[in-house]
């Protein structure tokens, strides 16, 4: 069986690292399929474990610079202790760079006559210092690059290091044949003195420094993982054999009773036996307000107990967590590719050997048609100039980047704010979503009955009218009996003993009280005990999506109360803000046509389909997207599974710990329709983010690589300096970093 797997990768740094390592792996036998992702640095490989594993694939990978690594500690103590390392070079790098960009800032100065000549004590110290200086950099400091370009002259893979090395390289080989031999060279070419060991310190140095920003940033795009590996309880306090004893949460088992203190993270997943509390789900859920729990209500590992003890017992532990399913998705998540990062792999694929072609074509170009005005000398020297340029300018970093930094961070921001994405095509796809369909219980309303409005007709205490109700409703299982029991606890009013109770079918029940036989029901027995009843306000509630639940004695009716399923109080704003987004908003539901339009009507939903069947969700899917449209379903995610697969997005209402996550494309935790718009928020700004970063890239190369061939010297005498390619190569991936990080700053 072919079993995904996620691998981080170790010496990837750009997009054609990630093309190279996909068609290396491609190629093995067993291997289905792989996606490498740039932005987590990881690949996703499916594979058939029974052919091939790890070790198969590093044994290809490690000659080409890259491994696989699979311990999370290893991982993160590499990437650790490589940042550190970065660091010290860099900052060792600076000092040096400041003193070659010192240099050259006068040597520029005198040539515009802006500042005198350097003395010639000066000029002596510094044309033996910079050798000198150039060599330490390309040596320790740009030695990744170096590794890079011999990996190319061994095995023909080109990457971002290959382009590096290869122009630092001329330019110090250059530069050192220059110095070396300067006086023989003089005699036959007086305009060769120029040489470029500030190029290759500063490119170096300003190329180091932005992989060590890039990195540090990457870093911080992917600290949702981190964030939710953090909410994670190290120890449970469990009871075994009547003691309370500290154990490690790998060792907790299905049933143990664990004990929760004030201040104390849960654990695992449960339900609560003994007890009550308020728990902050914020991390998990999205919401800032602790929730009350109290006896047999169920509890999330990596929730925090704010005030009470409780008692609970445990239902799912290790993987099989709420949390720990979270982190797994949002993993898969992150290592996704987006639809629209297709074009960007394509272009960098064939990226870094056309760049090579283009290169050793400008110089040519040069030598061939700049020798005849300028002399061999002058024209080596701009070839050789404009040659460095483009192999240090066109590093398809920033085009690389574009898209999976931009998702991490959104994948990340969703599910701070309980919003579970499956992965970056559907995070994509829900930005052009045009139309939502939502159910109407459970997702516009709670999704359980609830006691909303008395009637009492008699002469009884309201409180002594419902306490004999709920009495009755006690003895009976219904759903709605249930809500009125449920109402009566709230209002602390007691349950009183009932006698000779029973169940009549279809219409209500009957018992005595205090030697006093009371019926409850409906219409339907009220009408058999023929007890005069003006029901015309009934049928005004049932209109209303309310039923109706009577109170009365053999003689008269005493009251009635509606029981109905109330709208949740978000669920208006939520429609509103639909509506902002000029999102049309349809209700599916299989309820009576008039009280599934009278609710509809109450939170301003724009079309209502009511008696319908889970097939007949499925036919309005289709004939809205036949018309045009791409349609968004919003479901409890278990009947109406059909239509959350046919709609372009399935959107699962994830409202307790048994929510399956995997059952949709988004899941809303909580079960918060606002948190919807909050979805379709967070998609737009993402895909407005990848749009920027892509545009940028690719305007960025489109610029570039031209300026630095020369091609503007002929008309307007303008040379891009490799200087100043190499800062804005190293900024321009920074800066596509950095957009991406401001999405983790803006409001849903």
């Amino acid at each position: 069986m072919n079993t995904p797997k996620i691998y981080k990768v170790k010496g990837m740094h750009c997009a054609s690292c990630s093309s190279i390592i996909e068609r290396t792996i491609k190629k093995i036998d067993g291997v289905n399929s792989i996606e490498v992702n740039p932005g987590t640095e990881s690949a996703k490989i499916s594979y058939d474990p029974n052919k091939i594993n790890s070790e198969d694939f590093n044994k290809k990978l490690e000659p080409l610079g890259y491994k696989l690594i699979t311990e999370e500690k290893k991982i993160k103590n590499n990437k650790t202790d490589e940042l550190h390392e970065m660091k010290i070079k860099v900052f060792s790098a600076i000092p040096l760079a400041i003193i070659s960009l010192f240099v050259m800032a006068w040597d520029i100065g005198a040539q515009l006559q802006v500042t005198k000549e350097m003395p010639l004590i000066w000029e002596e110290f510094f044309h033996h210092l910079l050798p000198i200086i150039a060599t330490y950099v390309l040596f320790v400091v740009g030695r990744p690059y170096l590794v890079g370009f011999y990996r190319f002259l061994r095995t023909g893979q080109a990457n971002m290091d290959t382009l590096i090395g290869l122009g630092t390289s001329v330019a110090f080989v250059y530069s050192f044949i220059i110095s070396a031999f300067e006086e023989s060279l003089l005699k036959n070419f007086p305009n060769i003195g120029a040489t470029y060991f500030d190029v290759t310190i500063i490119v170096i140095t300003f190329i180091a420094l932005g992989k060590y920003l890039e990195t540090r940033s990457k870093l911080k795009t992917g600290d949702a993982i981190e964030k939710l590996l953090n909410l994670q309880a190290k120890i449970a306090l469990v009871l075994r054999e009547g003691k309370e004893i500290e154990i490690p949460i790998s060792e907790v088992v299905h049933g143990d009773l664990i004990i929760v203190k004030p201040g104390s993270k849960i654990p695992v997943d449960g339900i609560i036996t003994q007890g009550q509390s308020f728990i902050d789900e914020s991390m998990v859920t999205g919401e800032p307000m602790p929730v009350q729990k109290k006896i047999g209500d169920s509890v999330v590992s990596g929730t925090l107990n704010t005030s009470g003890s409780f008692t609970f017992k445990a239902t799912k532990v290790g993987s099989e967590t709420l949390l720990a399913q979270i982190i797994r998705m949002v993993e898969d998540a992150q290592s996704s590719k987006a639809p629209i990062q297709a074009l960007a792999d394509k272009i960098s694929s064939i990226f870094v050997p056309i760049v090579l072609i283009l290169a050793f074509v400008t110089l040519g170009a040069w030598l061939f048609f700049g020798t005849a005005s300028l002399g061999i000398a002058l024209a080596l020297s701009y070839g050789l100039s404009c040659f460095v340029g483009i192999l240090v300018i066109a590093c398809p970093c920033a085009l690389g980047l574009a898209t999976p930094t931009a998702i991490i961070v959104g994948v990340g921001k969703g599910a701070r704010n309980g919003i579970l994405i499956k992965d970056a095509a559907t995070l994509e796809k829900l930005h052009k979503v045009d139309t939502v369909i939502v159910d109407k219980t459970g997702t516009i309303t709670i999704g359980k009955p609830t006691l909303v409005d008395i009637q009492n007709l008699s002469d009884l205490e309201e409180s002594e009218f419902i306490s004999i109700l709920a009495s009755l409703e006690k003895k009976s299982e219904h759903p709605i009996a249930h809500a009125i029991a449920m109402y009566a606890e709230s209002k602390k009013l007691p349950i009183q003993e009932v006698s000779n109770f029973e169940g009549i079918q279809g219409k209500g029940l009957k018992g005595t009280v205090k030697e006093l036989e009371y019926f409850v029901g409906n219409i339907k027995l009220i009408s058999e005990l023929k007890l005069p009843f003006d029901n015309t306000q009934l049928e005004a509630y049932t209109t209303q999506g309310k039923t109706p639940i009577i109170l009365a004695t053999n003689e008269k009716v005493l009251g009635y109360v509606m029981v109905a399923d109330e709208i949740k109080t978000e669920s208006k704003q939520a429609i509103t803000d639909l509506h902002k987004l000029g999102i049309k908003v349809v209700m599916l539901t299989g309820d009576d046509e008039r009280a599934a339009k009278y609710m509809a009507s109450l939170v301003g939903i724009d079309e209502v389909v009511a008696n319908v069947m889970p097939i007949d969700k499925l036919a309005k899917i289709k004939e809205l997207q036949a018309s045009g449209h791409v349609v968004a379903m919003a479901g409890d995610g278990v009947n109406d599974a059909p239509a959350l697969a046919q709609a372009d997005v399935g959107i699962a209402m994830g409202t307790g710990t048994d929510v399956a996550i995997e059952s949709a494309g988004i899941t809303l935790l909580g079960g918060d329709i606002s948190k919807l718009v909050k979805a379709i928020k967070l998609s737009k700004m993402t895909m407005r983010g990848i749009k920027q970063n892509l545009f940028w890239a690719f305007a960025y190369n489109v610029i570039g690589i031209p300026l630095a061939a020369g091609l503007f010297y002929p008309i307007f005498g303008w040379l891009l300096s490799p200087v100043f390619a190499g800062f804005a190569m190293a900024m321009s991936s920074v800066s596509v970093v950095g957009n991406s990080l401001r999405i983790k700053g803006k409001k849903l």
